[in-house]
Parts: C-alpha cells; structure tokens; sequence
C-alpha cells in the first residue's frame, strides 16, 4: 500500500469544524482553564483547593450534553472501531461496579463525570470530518499553555525547593512532574507541526524550543526520559510492523512480558531500575504504596473496592485505615494500572490492557496509511502509557494526558477505513477520501459508467 510522506507545498486540512470544536474545547478547559483557577487559589485555601469547582459542574454537563445531542442526530455516521468499543466496555464495567463500591456515592458522581468526559470527546471527534486535523488543533491548545506556562516560570510562580521534594519549576501546573509531561507531549506535537512547510514549520520550531526549555526547568527525569526514548521506540515498533507485518500491540506488550521473564529468573526488579536510573531503590517513594497496593488488590482481586472508591473517600476508607504512615494521605497509588487493579480488579485491568492493546493495533493501521501521523501518534500514546506506571492517568477525571489520549484514540478511528488518494487533506500526508462507507458516510458520486473493480482498485 502507497505510504504517504509529508505534504511539500501548501497547508492541509481544515484544523476545526463544529464537531471538533468540543473536544478542542475539552483540551483548552483541562490544559489551560482549570490550571489556572488552581493556580489562583492560595496555598491554604482549602476549600478552593480541594472541593468540586463549580466551573467543571457547568461545562463538563454543557458538553457532554451537546455532544449526545450531536450524535443523535447523527446517528447513522457513528461507527466505533474494536479499540472504541473495548473504552466504552471498561466504562461499562466500571458503571457496574458502583454496585459493589466501598463507597457507592463517590463511585457513581466520579463514574458521572468519567462519562461526561468520554461523551465530550468520542462522539464529536468521530463525526468530525476527514479533513479536520486535529493534531494542528492539538498543537496550538499545547503552544498558547507552552507560551503561559513561560511567562509563569519568568514573571510568577517560584521553584519548588522544599525538603525532601526535588527542585523543579511547575509552571502554573499543581508540580513540576505536571510541567514535565506537558512538555514532553508539547515537543512531540511540535515535532509534528514541523513536518510542514513555511509559517506552520516555523511555529513548531519555536514551540519545541519553548517546550524543551520547561522540560529541563521542570527538573523531571522520567519525562526527560520519554521525551527521547518514545519517538525512538515507537520508529522502531513502526520499522518492526513494516518489515514483519506484527502488529504493534504484539511488539510493545512482549517488552513488559520479557521484562517480566527476565526479572523473575535474574531477580532483577525494578527497585534495582529505579536505582541505577535516578540512584533510588523506590521512585521517590511510590514501591512503599505499591505495596500496600498489592496487599489491597488482594483483598478484592476479581472486582476491586468500585470504581475510585478507594483513596479520598472519608476517614473510614481503606486507604486511611489500613496504609503505614504518610500513605495514608496519598490521593491514588500514582500508577494507573495500579488504580485500575484496586477500583475494577483483575477483571477490569484485563478490560483497560485489551483497550490498550487495540488501540495500538489500530495505530498500526494508521501507518499503512500515514506513516509520519501515525509514528508521531504513537510516540504520544506510548508516553502517556509509560507515564502511568509512574502516575495516575487513565480515565481520573480530565487530567490533561488522559484527554490527549481520548481524542487520539477517537482520531485514529477516522483511519479504519482503506482509502484512496485523493489529493492533500488531511495531515502531513497525502491525504486521503474514502470513496466506501466511514465515520462519514458514503460518499455520493457522479452517476458515470464504471468497468467493474478489479482486486488493485476494489
């Protein structure tokens, strides 16, 4: 099949239409809006802090409810991909689970907003059009927080220099580890504005020179990490899925499969990493909650405590009750597949992985069709599954991150579809339009007579 490399001359695509604008909007609120209300909340305001604000409780509700409406009367052009379909099972296995959870009432209005969330994203980028880029979208919400983000760390917020914390800017972010995996994700998106000519090359230069900046100011070594080791793995699984047809899914789990393997036979664990990597047996602390993690996974293994229904659920939680010390005041296990295990079990991690393991399969048929969007896709989805097993991010609220990951996921089912050439449309590559029924209906043609298709053009 034809590869499609970066567009020469000219611009593609439109960056929005009206259905994209939701989940622009989504980004902008979860990247931008909601930082800096934190941000302007002062360092003992608790209740400014810590409470449900009241801005989320009116947009989130306004977009969810505007894209179910959109989708109704659209109904007819939505078509959820395998990867789409595994989300949408998790999140019925995690509404369900609000039956067994510790503490029903903190279960069902977090699952609530977990589907406002996931409505305001799937379903308007889905019906959004093939020459909709959403990745140039992406860019310019990353490049304005990239500019701001800036302007705090010259003009605002000081260092976090406090005992036993390391020193790093956090930007208007709540930490430094925040502003660490912003930047990474902006360099990326930077990355992928570059690949085009005139004004939009020049405005990724500069973005991922701005973003590189926060990253070394943001003092994360993890993210300093990913930023350079995910495009290098993902060109290589990409190489891979080329030359020997495996699906990229394949290639990346067997990494976590071997390690596995290869620490159970040589002792080898991951406090060793964590000490030859950042020359500290626990990272920073998180193998001690993972601990008590594993010790409470234990005690629910099938069905777990009930979708976050574990930490910050009152003084009687388990969390509170059983953990050692100052675990007791930690708000999620920081690993997103640690939290999956303890609030749906076994049962829903396995759900989360198979969502996983698709989506990075449909990667893969994404390249067949644009190989420099897709590697650069992958890049972000591999930072962000790499970020979770050190933080908390698959399906916590809007946490920018996992945001970034449902509009990927939900863009990548626009690429399901086999298409022909047709011209520069959508994203660096030659773009294409799909002359068989997609996310977009069919398309209507001229009534001409046609020889019947042959295998090369069927």
């Amino acid at each position: 099949m034809r590869s499609f490399e970066p567009a020469r001359t000219g611009s593609s695509g439109r960056s929005i239409d009206k259905y994209s604008i939701i989940p622009l909007a989504a980004c902008v609120y979860a990247l931008i809006a909601f930082p800096l209300i934190i941000a302007s909340c002062g360092t003992s305001d608790v209740v400014c802090l810590y409470e449900s604000r009241p801005e989320s409780k009116i947009f989130w509700p306004a977009m969810a409810a505007i894209s179910v409406i959109l989708a109704l009367r659209n109904l007819p052009r939505l078509r959820f991909p395998a990867h789409i379909q595994w989300l949408f099972a998790y999140l019925v296995f995690a509404g369900a689970s609000v039956l067994w959870a510790f503490k029903p009432e903190f279960a069902f209005i977090r699952f609530a907003q977990q589907m406002m969330i996931v409505s305001s994203i799937v379903l308007p980028v889905i019906l959004a059009a093939r020459t909709v880029d959403l990745m140039r979208g992406l860019f310019l919400c990353f490049a304005v927080a990239a500019i701001l983000n800036l302007l705090f760390i010259q003009f605002g917020r000081p260092p976090i220099d406090a005992k036993f914390a390391t020193w790093g800017y956090p930007g208007y972010f709540a930490g430094k580890n925040y502003l660490g995996e912003f930047a990474t994700a902006a360099i990326l998106l930077s990355v992928h504005e570059m690949l085009y000519p005139g004004l939009r090359r020049i405005s990724g230069i500069v973005i991922v020179v701005i973003a590189t900046a926060l990253l070394i100011l943001s003092n994360s070594k993890t993210s300093m990490g990913i930023a350079v080791v995910a495009p290098m793995l993902a060109a290589l699984t990409l190489f891979i899925k080329r030359t020997t047809r495996l699906s990229p899914a394949i290639v990346l789990l067997s990494i976590p499969i071997c390690f596995a393997a290869f620490s159970s036979v040589t002792g080898f664990s991951v406090n060793r990493l964590s000490n030859i990597l950042f020359g500290d047996p626990t990272f920073t602390g998180r193998t001690v909650i993972w601990d008590f993690a594993n010790i409470e996974i234990a005690r629910r293994p099938l069905f777990g405590w009930g979708y976050q229904s574990f930490w910050l659920v009152g003084p009687d939680s388990p969390s509170i009750v059983d953990a050692p010390g100052w675990v007791k005041y930690m708000p999620n296990a920081h690993s997103g597949y640690m939290d999956t295990m303890l609030e749906t079990g076994y049962l829903g991690f396995t759900v989360l992985v198979i969502f996983i393991a698709t989506t990075l399969h449909a990667i893969g048929r994404m390249a067949d069709h644009a190989r420099a969007r897709a590697w650069i896709v992958l890049s972000l989805a591999l930072h962000i599954i790499v970020t979770n097993g050190l933080e908390s991010i698959w399906l916590r609220g809007f946490e920018p991150l996992w945001v970034v990951f449902l509009i990927l996921a939900a863009d990548i089912a626009r690429y399901r579809e086999p298409s022909l050439p047709a011209g520069n449309v959508y994203g660096p590559q030659a773009a294409f339009r799909s002359v068989s029924p997609g996310p977009v209906g069919p398309r209507r043609l001229p009534s001409v007579r046609r020889p019947p298709p042959t295998r090369a053009t069927a």
